[in-house]
């Protein structure tokens, strides 16, 4: 006797709505979404749809309704609840747009609670387009099976990123001058922490001498390589992750 196929499939694609979902509401789906579950996966009424509100988790709808430019559909059964987030920031010298997005979208990936870009002497960029993250945010945590998103913030100056840091979240600077080594540091620390990477170029001694004051800095070396700033970035991330995050 033939095994009963999996429900949903594994292949059933997943969004992020900004509706909150409850079992039995209805959901329209248009726009770009529409068009994705229309013309790219072929969606037909009955199929399974995976939907996430960034609220309360992961559920499965199914199709209801099809339109020309638009479809309907039922909210069933809950399948996850939203993730618990480590409690983890990753603030980034602002870089060139391609390595930028690069950063957010695989911090995005790896669990990061909040990303906040910081402008520095060395940035070459001092804006972003949030509307862009948003949606490069929401397409890697589709892709990547996330049921939270990252909290992405305007850029703020490093002078005042400094001034208005609580001395209650750690501050692990990746220092090109050296420091602790950063898997040990982050496998003894317990509670909130941040991750502050610098920009092409590095930072200057002005601004290294003013994270290195500040009382919730803590210098990390990343190894015996210089490495790129999205390089470190995600390294860093990663390791963080490993070793006292979701990974641990």
């Amino acid at each position: 006797m033939p095994a009963t196929p999996a429900w949903p499939p594994k292949s059933t694609p997943r969004l992020f709505i900004e509706q909150r979902l409850e079992s039995g509401a209805t959901v329209r789906i248009d726009g770009n979404a529409a068009h994705y579950l229309l013309h790219v996966m072929r969606a037909k009424v009955g199929d399974a749809v995976m939907l996430c509100d960034n609220l309360t988790g992961e559920w499965i709808a199914r199709i209801t309704d099809i339109a020309k430019r638009d479809l309907m559909l039922m909210i069933d059964t809950p399948s996850r609840p939203r993730e618990t987030v480590p409690d983890f920031w990753l603030c980034c010298a602002l870089i060139k747009k391609q390595r930028i997005d690069w950063i957010i979208e695989k911090a995005t990936e790896l669990g990061v609670a909040e990303i906040r870009p910081v402008i520095t002497h060395r940035t070459i960029v001092d804006k972003i387009n949030l509307d862009r993250w948003s949606a490069q945010m929401i397409e890697a945590a589709e892709q990547c099976g996330r049921t939270a998103l990252p909290i992405a913030h305007e850029p703020v100056r490093l002078n005042a990123l400094l001034r208005d840091w609580s001395a209650n979240r750690a501050l692990f600077f990746a220092d090109e001058n050296g420091g602790q080594d950063a898997a040990t540091v982050f496998a003894a620390h317990h509670g909130p922490a941040a991750l502050l990477i610098g920009p092409e170029g590095g930072f200057d001694d002005t601004e290294r001498d003013a994270i290195r004051a500040h009382p919730a800095a803590v210098p990390i070396t990343l190894g015996p390589r210089i490495l790129r700033a999205e390089t470190a970035a995600i390294a860093a991330t990663a390791v963080w992750m490993a070793v006292a995050g979701d990974w641990a």
